[in-house]
C-alpha cells in the first residue's frame, strides 16, 4: 500500500513539474531570458515599469512599457495548450482529491489572441471572469490566472472616461432655465440663464468685452449670496461687500442690463465715483517698452504711441486702411461710437508695419485678451531687468493718456484732442489739462519765407503763428 501511494506520488510531481505547475511557480528553459513580445506591435524592445501586486494572487506580476508604441502590459504568464488536453480524474491509489492536467508533456507557449480562454494581462481592470474562476479550483496550489483579453477596453478607457465627462458638460452647459411671468430663473443653473443674457446683449449690438465683463459681476454677485430676480437682496449684497465705489458702479449696471433684459427696472443704489488722475509715464519709458519688445508686439506699442488709438480699434486695423505711400492710416472702426479719423505717422512706424507678414485681411491676429496677457508678462520681466517698477503701470490705454496729454501741451487745443481721441464727451477730454504742467510763457521765434524753410520749422518742433508781409512767423516753447 505505501509502495502504490509513493508511486502515486512521483507520478503526480513528474506531470506537475513537466507541466510547469510545480508548487504554483513557472518553469521557463533554460538560456539568456529575453523582453515579452508587445501584444500591441510585437516588439520586444521593452523597458521594465514596475510590480503590479494583486490581491491574494501569489507572487508580484511584473510590468513593462513598450519602446516602439508606448503600450503598457503585464508580464505574460506561462499557460498551457489546454485546447488539446482533457482533464481527468487520477485512478491510481491515492486520491489526489482535484483534477490535473493530463499528458505526458504539455507544450508551454504565450498567450495566443485565437484561444478564447488563453488571454493576455495588461494594466487594465483585471476583473476575474467566469472562466478564471472555474480554471482556478482546479488545485489551491495552482495560483494560475488566465483573463479574458481586455486590450481594447484597457486601450480605450482613457477615451472613454474623457466622452462620459465631456457629455456631461455639455449637458450640464445645455441652458435648461426658462423665464415665468415675474421673471424668475431657475437657480440651480446659473450658466443657462448668463448664457441667454449674453446671447441678448449680443444681439443688442453690445461688444464683447462688455458682455464679458456684465456676465462676470453677474456671477460674482451670485456667488455672494444674491438672489438676482429680487433687487432687494442685490442691494444688501452690494452694500455689504467691500468693494471700491467704481467696481460697484459696474455692478450696479450690470444688474440694471439684465433688469432690461426682463422688462423689468429697480432703484439702483447712489455710488460716488471719483475719477482718478490716470498715470502719465516719460516718452523714454514706452520707447524702452519697444526697443525690447519683439517685432509684433513693438509695432503695436508703436501703433498706439503715434495715433492714441484704442487697443481694441488698433486689435481691429486692416492693411487696406494704412496708405504707405502717404503714411496715413484709417480708422473705419472705432469704438463706442466714436468718429472716423485719419493719422499721420512717421516713416518709423511705416517701416515696423512693412515688417509684418500680410497674409491675413487684418494687421493684428489672434485674440486681443491673449495678446494682453503676453504683454504683461514681457512688461513685468523689463521692469525687473530694468530695476525700473513705473513700467509696470504702463498699459496700453495708458499710452493713449500719454498720447492725449502730449497732443494738448504741444496745440492747446482741447479740440484737436477731443477729435483725435474719439471723445463723444468733451468733459472726458477735459481731464487731460489738469495733467500739463507748462513751464512758462516764453518761446523761440522763427520765420520762413518758403515752403522748403517752414517745413524744416515744423519738423524741428515750431507752430505756426501767422504771416505778415509775406513771411510766415513760428514759435516753439522753450
Amino acid at each position: 500500500m505505501a509502495e502504490g501511494e509513493a508511486a502515486s506520488k512521483g507520478a503526480e510531481r513528474r506531470i506537475l513539474g513537466e507541466a510547469g505547475l510545480n508548487n504554483g511557480k513557472s518553469s521557463l528553459p533554460n538560456g539568456p531570458r529575453q523582453s515579452p513580445a508587445c501584444p500591441e506591435c510585437g516588439s520586444r524592445r521593452a523597458w521594465k515599469d514596475g510590480l503590479r501586486h494583486p490581491r491574494g494572487r501569489g507572487r508580484p506580476i511584473q510590468r513593462f512599457l513598450c519602446r516602439s508604441c508606448g503600450y503598457r502590459f503585464s508580464e505574460p504568464n506561462v499557460e498551457l495548450d489546454i485546447s488539446s488536453q482533457v482533464l481527468k480524474r487520477s485512478q491510481s491509489h491515492y486520491n489526489l482529491a482535484h483534477n490535473v492536467v493530463a499528458g505526458l508533456d504539455p507544450p508551454l507557449k504565450e498567450p495566443v489572441d485565437d484561444l478564447p480562454l488563453l488571454g493576455r494581462e495588461d494594466v487594465a481592470p483585471h476583473k476575474s471572469t467566469a472562466v478564471e474562476q472555474s480554471l482556478n479550483t482546479l488545485r489551491p496550489t495552482f495560483k494560475r490566472r488566465i483573463c479574458a483579453d481586455e486590450k481594447k477596453s484597457a486601450k480605450n478607457s482613457a477615451t472613454v472616461g474623457q466622452t462620459v465627462k465631456r457629455v456631461r458638460s455639455m449637458a450640464a452647459a445645455e441652458p435648461k432655465t426658462h423665464r415665468t411671468a415675474a421673471g424668475d430663473i431657475d437657480a440651480g443653473n446659473v450658466k443657462g440663464f448668463l448664457f441667454n443674457f449674453a446671447w441678448w446683449l449680443k444681439k443688442q449690438g453690445y461688444a464683447d468685452s462688455t458682455i464679458r465683463t456684465y456676465s462676470r459681476y453677474l456671477s460674482m454677485l451670485k456667488n455672494h449670496g444674491a438672489d438676482l430676480h429680487d433687487p432687494e437682496s442685490v442691494k444688501e449684497v452690494i452694500a455689504r461687500l467691500r468693494w471700491a465705489e467704481a467696481t460697484k458702479s459696474i455692478a450696479i449696471n450690470s444688474y440694471t442690463k439684465i433688469l432690461e433684459s426682463w422688462g423689468e427696472s429697480w432703484t439702483p443704489p447712489k455710488v460716488r465715483v471719483t475719477r482718478k488722475i490716470p498715470f502719465i509715464p516719460q516718452e523714454k519709458e514706452i520707447d524702452q517698452l519697444i526697443s525690447g519688445a519683439r517685432k509684433k508686439m513693438a509695432c503695436f506699442l508703436q501703433l498706439l504711441k503715434e495715433t492714441g488709438m484704442r487697443s481694441g480699434e488698433a486689435w481691429r486695423l486692416k492693411w487696406i486702411y494704412i496708405d504707405f505711400e502717404r503714411r496715413t492710416i484709417t480708422l473705419n472702426e472705432p469704438e463706442k461710437s466714436g468718429k472716423p479719423r485719419v493719422f499721420k505717422v512717421r516713416s518709423t512706424l511705416i517701416s515696423m508695419l512693412k515688417n509684418l507678414q500680410q497674409t491675413e485681411e487684418r494687421v493684428f491676429t489672434g485674440k486681443l485678451h491673449i495678446f494682453r496677457r503676453t504683454y504683461r508678462n514681457y512688461r513685468k520681466r523689463l521692469a525687473q531687468k530694468l530695476q525700473n517698477p513705473r513700467l509696470r503701470r504702463i498699459t496700453f490705454h495708458t499710452i493713449r493718456h500719454w498720447k492725449a496729454t502730449m497732443e494738448y501741451s504741444r496745440t492747446k487745443d482741447i479740440l484737436h484732442v477731443q477729435q483725435l481721441l474719439g471723445h463723444r464727451d468733451i468733459k472726458t477730454t477735459m481731464i487731460y489739462t489738469h495733467l500739463v504742467q507748462f513751464e512758462g510763457d516764453e518761446f523761440h521765434s522763427a520765420t520762413a519765407e518758403t515752403v522748403a524753410e517752414a517745413e524744416k520749422l515744423i519738423a524741428a518742433g515750431f507752430e505756426y503763428v501767422c504771416t505778415y508781409n509775406d513771411v510766415m512767423i513760428f514759435r516753439k516753447r522753450k
